[in-house]
């Protein structure tokens, strides 16, 4: 239990359903959703759509999404990819004949078809209770009315703002200015696409008019996009990766998303006494990010597009992470062995809700960097995500950029069924850091038994090549040994990541609701 003498805040308790998420009115929707006799798929559906309207520079329609899903009455757990594809016409040798080294990160190469309404519409259709209308409705209305800005989304507002040009500086920075706290922000062009949705499904936004606007939009950008590009997009139901760790089973997502990068984490990190370690001292944090390198590396070595990924088996197996355990030297930090494949400043929003039958829907939802390639679409204002900076330019890598190929992605939704047969749907936002997110979120509960709220409370530190990020609510004796390990340990401007969770009790069924407080978000039960 939490010291109520301290600022903090408590976990969410509720018996019928539930949403955690990162912005208090989509988490509302979600429980009227519920209320009103949707499902958790339908009020998952709801409350993601608004996520877009609520943190512009997150998520929208012209993004990605991932879900794993728990149906009621099983222990089953499906998963869902809505990632796009690049159109048939990209082409790493032509990018690099251009003189790019990477994919450029404002530029109409690295939007991939948007795969996140193909992906709403399937899952609401196959699995909702709801008129797709109903589902929509809430969002459509504050599109129209708008959505007051609230203090974490003015805060990334100034840092991605600038990155807006040409059409999509109209839509999304009222009078020419990013938004301030508490200012309100519509959207009634997304209002129409959405209204065209809940009426038409998918094919009012990858056929007629909404993609017309959007082909032409990217093509007067220099595009390769065609008609026959949207119209081909199409999600796919997939079969989620599982793996123990410590009498719990860890369930991700398989490539094109970094899930498995999260697995070899937790693989490493079971060869050390985590348990016998100050979760929040310097030894503890030393070792997490030793491993981090270790399986980032991996990751950016074999992870791409599912039909091109070859060593998923060599990155899950126990001999492979027990060898790079140990290669990690407790009293040494070892250089960064590769450059990160894709750049910093990435964007998500994460939404879990469960309802009365024990449904439970794990979601990822996003636009890759803050407001994703700062492109949109001249009539309809559809923002286009930049997914396709996921993909590399390196010649013969199973990652390289072309056409009809889904990039590696950093999104990635969690689960966790625990010992005692509770199961946690779980997300960690942030860009790079999910892997490593979800790997500290499990060790914070397995190893040092914190409650969901208090392990996503707990202070983050983060390997990257530029250094070591170490939150601020580190011991300053901290960040100094571990400056004497060899690290170049420094506090970041911004918090790192964010995290929203849902714990099914086992015995029980009480829902426990975690929200990051990182994040302007909360848990919401009824």
């Amino acid at each position: 239990m939490r010291n109520f003498h301290l600022p903090g805040r408590s976990a969410v308790f509720a018996e019928n359903g539930m949403c955690a998420t990162s912005h208090p009115l989509a988490a509302k929707v979600a429980v009227d959703l519920l209320s009103a006799g949707g499902n958790a798929v339908d009020a998952a559906v709801g409350a993601a759509v608004l996520l877009g309207i609520c943190e512009p520079q997150m998520a929208g329609l012209g993004g990605d999404c991932f879900a794993l899903v728990k149906r009621p009455g099983s222990d089953d757990i499906i998963g869902l990819n809505a990632s796009g594809r690049a159109p048939a016409g990209l082409s790493a040798a032509a990018l690099r004949e251009k003189g790019h080294a990477a994919m450029p990160l404002h530029d109409a190469a690295a939007v991939t078809v948007p795969g996140a309404v193909d992906g709403f519409c399937r899952l609401q259709g196959d699995m909702g209770r709801l008129d797709m209308g109903e589902v929509l409705a809430p969002a459509i209305r504050y599109a129209e009315e708008g959505v007051p800005i609230a203090p974490r989304v003015a805060r990334d507002l100034g840092d991605c703002g600038p990155h807006l040009s040409g059409v999509a500086q109209n839509d999304y920075l009222p009078g020419g200015k990013i938004p301030t706290v508490g200012q309100i922000f519509r959207a009634p062009k997304q209002a129409e696409v959405l209204r065209r949705i809940a009426r038409d499904g998918r094919k009012a936004f990858y056929e007629g008019e909404v993609a017309t606007d959007m082909v032409a939009s990217l093509r007067a950008l220099g595009g390769s996009h065609t008609q026959e590009d949207f119209a081909a997009t199409a999600c796919d139901y997939v079969t989620p990766l599982r793996n123990g760790y410590k009498g719990t089973e860890l369930v991700e997502l398989p490539p094109n998303g970094q899930g498995a990068t999260a697995m070899l984490l937790t693989n490493i990190l079971s060869h050390f006494d985590l348990p016998g370690m100050d979760p929040f001292g310097a030894e503890r944090t030393h070792i997490e990010a030793e491993a981090t390198k270790l399986a980032y590396d991996a990751r950016n070595r074999f992870l791409a597009d599912a039909d091109y990924t070859t060593r998923l088996a060599h990155m899950l197996d126990p001999d492979t992470a027990a060898g790079l355990a140990a290669l990690i030297d407790p009293a040494h930090a070892m250089p960064d062995p590769a450059a990160r494949s894709e750049a910093v400043h990435k964007d998500t929003v994460y939404l879990t809700v469960v309802d009365r039958d024990r449904m439970a829907v794990s979601l990822i939802y996003s636009i890759f960097h803050g407001f994703g390639s700062g492109l949109a679409s001249d009539k309809f204002g559809i923002l286009f995500h930049n997914r396709g900076a996921g993909f590399t330019l390196e010649v013969g890598h199973p990652n390289e950029a072309a056409g009809g190929k889904r990039p590696m992605h950093t999104i990635i939704p969690g689960m966790l069924r625990e010992a005692d047969g509770s199961l946690m749907p779980f997300g960690v936002m942030g860009g790079a850091y999910q892997a490593t997110g979800h790997a500290r979120l499990v060790t914070n509960l397995v190893d040092y038994g914190l409650h969901p709220q208090a392990a996503i409370d707990a202070p983050r530190s983060f390997s990257e090549p530029a250094g070591l990020k170490i939150e601020a609510g580190y011991a300053p004796e901290v960040v100094q040994a571990l400056v004497d390990l060899g690290h170049k340990a420094y506090v970041p401007d911004g918090a790192i990541g964010g995290a929203q969770a849902i714990r099914i009790d086992g015995g029980s069924g009480l829902l426990q609701g975690a929200s990051d407080p990182r994040k302007d978000g909360c848990a919401l039960g009824y």
